[in-house]
């Protein structure tokens, strides 16, 4: 039985968006066995096994946590949000809402978080992930943001390392996109999430941009080039920025300018001013444009080897 989901009002239903078929019942969903994957600051996260073959992520948005938008606004949301469908985007199945209750449902991911990838069982002394591995992550992620900023008015609003999953081929996944809207101004931002947000929203209250995702693209990609959590990055300039990087990855000397190039990426998605930022789909470009320069150096090497 889902924890403290059971007390639940079955007068709602659940609802499935973008043509996802009724596959399952509130009912069925109550029932099923659950283990809570986490606590974050809007949403307890449980994954549910409704049969063998069913497994789901349930997202339980905390009542005290988000802004009292209304039942019709909060439907909306979840309509155009499971309207997006993207590779990268871990996609939004169905919603359910009642009395002060609201529940997000997701497809579950196998594979955990690129958090844990980054940072879970591996030793202070372990080094940085590969920089082929933070390439591909970096235009997975790329790739899911330009799509939402492109196909939609939305922005993710939370990127973070914790909330880029990886699907069933390893490939980097957004959740919780686009639900930052709905969390309350006024509830204690988490320390963890606050070094992602950009300087303009830190400050004030000010709205979410497709400018702020690129903010916390920038220091995602710093997270992965480093393998040192956003609140340990220290506030660099560009020129010093790089020399961090490379003083940590000091074994990487045949690939510095490659690093160096994905550092540049990061440096100017992180800049203070949003005007200066690129949009994500320059970025995107950006990162695709290292990958193909790579692919054909190496060929270039292969071919004279």
């Amino acid at each position: 039985m889902m924890p403290e989901i059971q007390r639940l009002k079955k007068s709602g239903n659940l609802v499935f968006v973008g043509g996802e078929v009724e596959g399952y019942s509130l009912e069925q969903l109550m029932r099923a066995s659950a283990e809570l994957l986490g606590r974050g600051t809007m949403a307890t996260t449980y994954k549910a096994v409704v049969d063998r073959q069913l497994i789901l992520t349930v997202k339980r948005l905390d009542a005290g946590r988000t802004a009292v938008t209304g039942g019709e606004a909060f439907e909306q949301h979840m309509e155009a949000v499971g309207g997006l469908v993207h590779p990268n985007l871990v996609p939004l199945r169905a919603y359910f809402q009642a009395k002060g209750e609201r529940l997000v449902i997701y497809d579950y991911q196998p594979n955990g978080s690129v958090f844990n990838l980054v940072h879970g069982s591996r030793s202070t002394r372990a080094k940085p992930l590969h920089w082929t591995s933070c390439l591909k992550i970096a235009e997975d992620v790329a790739q899911g943001l330009a799509y939402i900023h492109q196909a939609s008015r939305l922005v993710h609003g939370n990127l973070k390392s914790t909330n880029v999953l990886l699907g069933t081929d390893f490939e980097a996944c957004l959740t919780d996109y686009c639900l930052a809207v709905l969390a309350d101004s006024s509830s204690t931002e988490d320390p963890d999430s606050l070094a992602y947000k950009a300087p303009e929203i830190r400050k004030s209250n000010r709205k979410l941009t497709p400018k702020s995702d690129v903010y916390a693209f920038g220091v995602f990609l710093l997270e992965l080039l480093t393998g040192k959590h956003p609140s340990q990055h220290p506030v660099l300039v560009p020129h010093d920025l790089w020399e961090w990087v490379r003083t940590i990855r000091e074994d990487d000397v045949g690939e510095y300018r490659r690093l160096g190039m994905l550092t540049e990426v990061a440096s100017v998605c992180s800049l203070t001013s949003p005007e200066q930022r690129p949009a994500m789909w320059q970025a995107l470009k950006m990162i695709q444009e290292i990958k193909e320069s790579a692919m054909m150096e190496d060929r270039a090497s292969y071919g004279h080897s």
